[in-house]
């Protein structure tokens, strides 16, 4: 059984009401072809919580999120929130040299990838003495993501929401749980995303928070998510019937009602 989701702020708040939306198609990836349901997103970002944990991983640390599709940034990202870490989430574009130099300066402890970017990950991980490297997916020199979910469970730690760190951003900013739900809050100002819409974003993983906070927003109002970073703007139409998308998130524009 996977342990109870944490009772964070970001992860209770994103993750409320995912058993309750059972399979209910929660994130699309279009980019990736990943389609997870609710109750399985909110089960694996748990049990690979548990697995960082018992793979040395303690609160307040930093974890680095050097990955290319939406999924992947989704689960790295709330596993180490859910988790008491603080997930550093870095441009996928970013050269063995450049990333780092940016663990190094977020003091990262581990570094989550996927297997495109692992060779220059590891490389990294080793210029900048990160300890442990974790793959979605089979990478030389990397953990398999997955294994983290067949370690032996133990319980999510309780954070303070208005002091506990969540993001640390390229800039150098720290969000805290509470400000993470607050950037939620205003990408939610001017659409109020209801479970009736479906969401289509464009947005691809990058170093910034926006992508993380509208992905958090539409699980937790119960929107589903088509990710389509990469989307030919040929393909913009026929994809929003497809999937009979109510809201979009283009890259280079803001989130917005159709």
């Amino acid at each position: 059984m996977p342990p109870p989701p944490s009772t964070s702020a970001v992860t209770g708040g994103v993750f409320a009401a995912a058993h309750e939306l059972g399979d209910r198609p929660a994130l699309i990836d279009l980019r990736g072809g990943h389609v997870y349901g609710y109750r399985g997103l909110v089960t694996e970002v748990t049990m690979a919580a548990s697995g960082l944990i018992r793979r040395g991983a303690r609160p307040n640390q930093v974890v680095g999120v050097h990955v290319d599709t939406v999924t992947a940034q989704t689960l790295a990202v709330h596993a180490v929130i859910a988790a008491g870490g603080v997930a550093a989430p870095l441009d996928p574009a970013l050269p063995a040299g450049r990333l780092a130099e940016r663990l190094a300066e977020c003091d990262a402890r581990m570094l989550i990838t996927t297997p495109g970017l692992a060779e220059s990950a590891v490389r990294a991980a080793e210029d900048a003495g990160v300890g442990q490297v974790i793959a979605f997916g089979d990478a030389l020199g990397t953990i398999d993501f997955a294994r983290l979910s067949r370690l032996e469970p133990v319980p999510l730690p309780s954070l303070d929401p208005a002091t506990q760190a969540a993001l640390r951003l390229a800039d150098g900013d720290t969000l805290t749980h509470r400000d993470l739900l607050g950037a939620m809050a205003d990408l939610d100002r001017d659409v109020a995303l209801t479970g009736s819409d479906v969401v289509l974003a464009t947005w691809p993983p990058c170093a910034s928070g926006e992508l993380v906070a509208l992905v958090g927003l539409a699980v937790g109002r119960g929107a589903p998510l088509v990710a389509a970073h990469g989307l030919a703007p040929a393909d913009l139409a026929g994809t929003v019937h497809d999937f009979g998308v109510t809201v979009t998130a283009l890259q280079g524009r803001a989130i917005e009602r159709l």
